[in-house]
């Protein structure tokens, strides 16, 4: 896919939508990135279908987002449940802060949560962007704008982007953005997984941070120890 190296993320999402239509899908939790490539899509096509994993244990401000979206856009966003016999289990044997205990423990929270929602839902979609960028953190240094994954394209126009560029166009196109920026977090994901960081630290501080010499990642682009993480797409 070496034709696209020098395409625009404007260009890349035209591309998408023209070519998979409605199996052309984005996926955000309401992050700047996200919210970039939402705001970029929907000035090419305002049906342009956008998803999200709802966890169960979103922040609040996390559900204000969704609204905004609905009100600033007009798109509905299409909401993605975990299994709700799957988290019954979960949490009937190991309780509902499971993730605090270790490493294996919180990537079977998320694991239920988001990497299983997700393959599910991706079986609707033959393409689908992510905002994903380089800079992000060291495990995302090397991420593609638009690569196959499990015989879907996955593109992530916001790849080769600085964090300058993200707010830059947040500031041109006034973006909404996520309120939870504005009390400290850089990094933003389940309410009892996400702090607000302190100065001088990494922007992935803020998750996960009981956890020591481990990757921030949980399991949807990357595993946790920082490999390619595949979402084998389920059918039921």
């Amino acid at each position: 896919m070496a034709e696209f190296a020098a395409a625009s993320a404007s260009e890349l999402l035209s591309w998408a939508i023209s070519t998979y239509g409605n199996r052309f899908g984005i996926a955000t939790s309401f992050q700047k990135e996200g919210m970039v490539i939402v705001d970029m899509a929907a000035r090419i096509d305002p049906g342009v279908r956008i998803f999200t994993l709802d966890t169960a244990r979103l922040p609040e401000e996390t559900y204000q987002m969704m609204e905004t979206v609905r009100s600033r856009y007009g798109s509905a966003v299409e909401i993605v449940a975990p299994d709700g016999a799957a988290i019954e289990k979960l949490v009937s044997i190991d309780g509902p802060n499971l993730f605090y205990r270790s490493v294996e423990a919180r990537k079977s929270c998320c694991e239920v949560r988001k990497v299983q929602p997700l393959a599910r839902k991706l079986t609707e979609f033959d393409a689908w962007a992510t905002g994903l960028r380089r800079e992000q953190s060291e495990t995302r240094a090397n991420v593609e704008r638009l690569e196959r994954s499990d015989g879907r394209v996955k593109i992530s126009p916001l790849a080769d982007w600085t964090e300058a560029d993200v707010e830059g166009y947040i500031l041109q196109y006034d973006v909404p953005v996520h309120p939870l920026y504005a009390r400290g977090y850089a990094s933003i994901g389940c309410a009892p997984c996400t702090r607000a960081i302190q100065p001088g630290e990494d922007s992935r501080a803020g998750r996960w941070w009981w956890e020591e010499d481990v990757h921030k990642e949980c399991g949807i682009h990357f595993a946790p120890d920082g490999s390619v993480s595949r979402v084998a797409p389920t059918r039921s």
